[in-house]
Protein backbone atom coordinates (compact mmCIF):
# COMPACT_ATOMS: atom_id res chain seq x y z
CA UNK A 1 0.00 0.00 0.00
CA UNK A 2 1.32 3.16 -1.23
CA UNK A 3 0.42 6.36 1.14
CA UNK A 4 0.62 9.86 -0.45
CA UNK A 5 1.79 12.60 0.98
CA UNK A 6 -0.49 15.23 2.11
CA UNK A 7 1.39 18.17 2.85
CA UNK A 8 2.26 20.04 -0.32
CA UNK A 9 4.70 22.97 -0.13
CA UNK A 10 3.05 25.99 -1.80
CA UNK A 11 5.19 28.27 -3.91
CA UNK A 12 3.26 31.30 -2.45
CA UNK A 13 4.72 34.06 -0.58
CA UNK A 14 2.50 35.07 2.36
CA UNK A 15 1.96 39.13 1.87
CA UNK A 16 0.49 40.18 5.27
CA UNK A 17 3.93 40.29 7.34
CA UNK A 18 5.08 42.38 4.47
CA UNK A 19 2.25 44.69 4.40
CA UNK A 20 2.37 44.92 8.43
CA UNK A 21 5.95 46.03 8.09
CA UNK A 22 5.31 48.49 5.02
CA UNK A 23 2.44 49.75 7.90
CA UNK A 24 4.90 50.11 10.56
CA UNK A 25 7.43 51.99 8.29
CA UNK A 26 4.69 54.49 7.32
CA UNK A 27 3.54 55.48 10.83
CA UNK A 28 7.21 55.69 12.06
CA UNK A 29 7.77 58.49 9.26
CA UNK A 30 4.56 60.08 9.50
CA UNK A 31 5.60 60.52 13.54
CA UNK A 32 9.02 61.61 13.07
CA UNK A 33 7.88 63.91 10.13
CA UNK A 34 5.26 65.71 12.12
CA UNK A 35 7.46 66.02 15.27
CA UNK A 36 10.13 68.28 13.47
CA UNK A 37 9.21 71.57 12.40
CA UNK A 38 12.20 72.90 10.41
CA UNK A 39 10.35 76.51 10.17
CA UNK A 40 10.00 76.49 14.36
CA UNK A 41 12.17 79.41 15.20
CA UNK A 42 13.32 78.94 18.88
CA UNK A 43 13.67 81.60 21.42
CA UNK A 44 14.98 81.32 25.19
CA UNK A 45 13.60 84.99 26.50
CA UNK A 46 15.39 86.05 29.18
CA UNK A 47 13.63 86.92 32.54
CA UNK A 48 13.02 89.68 34.54
CA UNK A 49 12.29 91.10 37.34
CA UNK A 50 12.01 94.49 37.30
CA UNK A 51 8.07 95.36 37.93
CA UNK A 52 7.99 98.34 35.33
CA UNK A 53 8.69 97.75 31.45
CA UNK A 54 11.06 100.38 30.38
CA UNK A 55 9.35 102.24 26.80
CA UNK A 56 12.19 103.00 24.33
CA UNK A 57 10.91 106.56 22.39
CA UNK A 58 8.80 105.71 19.80
CA UNK A 59 8.16 107.72 16.41
CA UNK A 60 5.00 106.95 15.24
CA UNK A 61 3.97 106.89 11.48
CA UNK A 62 0.08 106.72 10.70
CA UNK A 63 -1.50 106.64 7.69
CA UNK A 64 -5.47 106.98 7.66
CA UNK A 65 -7.71 105.63 4.99
CA UNK A 66 -7.48 107.99 2.38
CA UNK A 67 -3.66 107.24 2.61
CA UNK A 68 -2.23 110.83 3.83
CA UNK A 69 0.93 110.29 6.51
CA UNK A 70 1.34 111.53 9.88
CA UNK A 71 4.68 111.37 12.24
CA UNK A 72 4.90 112.00 15.50
CA UNK A 73 7.41 112.02 17.91
CA UNK A 74 6.52 110.48 21.05
CA UNK A 75 3.22 112.76 22.83
CA UNK A 76 3.82 115.46 20.43
CA UNK A 77 1.02 116.41 18.11
CA UNK A 78 1.03 114.69 14.80
CA UNK A 79 2.84 116.44 11.58
CA UNK A 80 1.48 116.01 8.31
CA UNK A 81 4.40 114.53 6.03
CA UNK A 82 4.12 114.15 2.05
CA UNK A 83 5.44 110.25 1.36
CA UNK A 84 7.47 111.60 -0.78
CA UNK A 85 9.63 113.26 2.06
CA UNK A 86 8.60 110.40 4.20
CA UNK A 87 12.43 108.34 3.81
CA UNK A 88 14.13 111.70 4.68
CA UNK A 89 11.88 112.69 7.56
CA UNK A 90 12.17 109.32 8.76
CA UNK A 91 16.42 109.16 8.32
CA UNK A 92 16.42 112.46 10.12
CA UNK A 93 14.94 110.99 13.21
CA UNK A 94 17.16 107.95 13.20
CA UNK A 95 20.28 109.93 12.65
CA UNK A 96 19.39 112.17 16.13
CA UNK A 97 18.69 108.74 17.93
CA UNK A 98 19.41 105.21 16.26
CA UNK A 99 17.44 103.34 19.15
CA UNK A 100 14.02 104.90 18.65
CA UNK A 101 11.56 102.57 17.39
CA UNK A 102 8.90 103.91 14.49
CA UNK A 103 5.42 102.32 15.26
CA UNK A 104 3.31 102.10 12.07
CA UNK A 105 -0.34 102.25 12.87
CA UNK A 106 -2.08 101.92 9.16
CA UNK A 107 -5.97 102.35 8.97
CA UNK A 108 -7.20 98.63 7.68
CA UNK A 109 -8.73 100.33 4.45
CA UNK A 110 -5.30 101.24 3.38
CA UNK A 111 -3.99 100.23 0.43
CA UNK A 112 -1.39 97.42 0.92
CA UNK A 113 1.24 99.40 -1.08
CA UNK A 114 0.91 102.36 1.34
CA UNK A 115 2.52 100.14 4.08
CA UNK A 116 4.88 98.20 2.41
CA UNK A 117 6.51 101.73 1.15
CA UNK A 118 6.94 102.63 4.67
CA UNK A 119 8.36 98.73 5.25
CA UNK A 120 10.96 98.96 2.11
CA UNK A 121 11.86 102.61 4.13
CA UNK A 122 12.72 100.57 7.11
CA UNK A 123 14.27 98.17 5.91
CA UNK A 124 16.41 99.98 3.35
CA UNK A 125 17.90 102.44 6.39
CA UNK A 126 18.13 99.64 9.58
CA UNK A 127 15.20 100.94 11.42
CA UNK A 128 13.36 98.74 13.83
CA UNK A 129 10.00 99.42 13.05
CA UNK A 130 6.60 97.80 14.57
CA UNK A 131 3.40 97.30 13.22
CA UNK A 132 0.68 98.43 15.95
CA UNK A 133 -2.64 96.48 15.82
CA UNK A 134 -5.60 96.21 17.79
CA UNK A 135 -5.55 93.76 21.12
Amino acid sequence: MSLKKRNRVEATFAMSSMTDLVFLLLLFFVMASTMSSPNDIKINLPQSRAKQVTRPQVAKVSIDNLGNYFVALGKEKPIPVDPVNLEAYLCGIQASDSTMYIALHADEDVAYKEVVRVLDVANEHHMRLVVATKR
